[in-house]
């Protein structure tokens, strides 16, 4: 099976250019497109991709109004949304996390980071620009949290701050599985179990936890 997608960009030439590229993988399908942030989040209602991959920049609704509104905490069937945007800004990274982003790329990424980018959201994973995954630390060293961070229902276990640490640090279940030398099967057993004591709905709000309770060191 293909892994759907939707595109948005309010440049025509670089929803062409992001099309081609994914339309040219075996396994990606780009079934709908859109110029601007409130057409994208209809076809995205309307179609329910696997994968929307959104510019952040937009008009009428941006990527990230776009992102929180298919894919935010109050959402009950989110979607998987990529955010892929020119400027290399580390507010806009921690506001399209905040609204339920799986990946951020920037565009001048690749085909090849593209492509995994998509894959992994598609998988319940999630891919961050590695030049940006460096600086989250900072970035919530400076501005803090939104609110509190949630105190978990039961305490982690040892394995699981394992578990925490590598994801903060945007490593895939087969890169956790292999550096920790235990089954891909297993990471999801973990995995599942932290989203239950996180309140967490995917790796990328578990990952937002670690950076917030300082578990993560640069």
């Amino acid at each position: 099976m293909s892994i759907r997608v939707i595109v948005a960009d309010d440049q025509e030439i670089v929803r062409t250019g992001l099309t081609m590229i994914l339309d040219a993988q075996p396994d990606i399908e780009v079934i709908g497109e859109a110029a601007d942030g409130r057409r994208a989040v209809e076809l995205a209602r309307r179609l329910r991709p696997d994968v929307c991959l959104f510019d952040i920049r937009m008009p009428g609704l941006d990527g990230i109004e776009a992102t929180r509104s298919l894919a935010g905490p109050a959402v009950d069937d989110p979607l998987a949304v990529v955010v892929i945007t020119t400027f290399d800004l580390d507010e806009y990274v921690y506001a399209a996390l905040r609204a339920g982003a799986r990946g951020f790329l920037l565009k001048n990424a690749g085909a090849g980071l593209l492509s995994q980018a998509v894959h992994a959201a598609a998988n319940g994973d999630a891919l961050i620009a590695p030049s940006i995954t460096a600086r989250l630390l900072g970035t919530f060293a400076r501005t803090g949290p939104a609110a509190p961070p949630v105190q978990p229902i039961e305490a982690l276990t040892d394995r699981e701050e394992q578990i925490l640490a590598t994801v903060a640090r945007g490593r895939t279940n087969s890169e956790i599985a292999d550096e920790l030398h235990i089954s891909v099967s297993t990471v999801k057993s973990h995995l599942t179990s932290l989203m239950a004591k996180l309140g967490a709905r995917n790796r990328v709000e578990i990952a937002m936890w670690a950076y917030e309770t300082n578990r993560v060191k640069n």
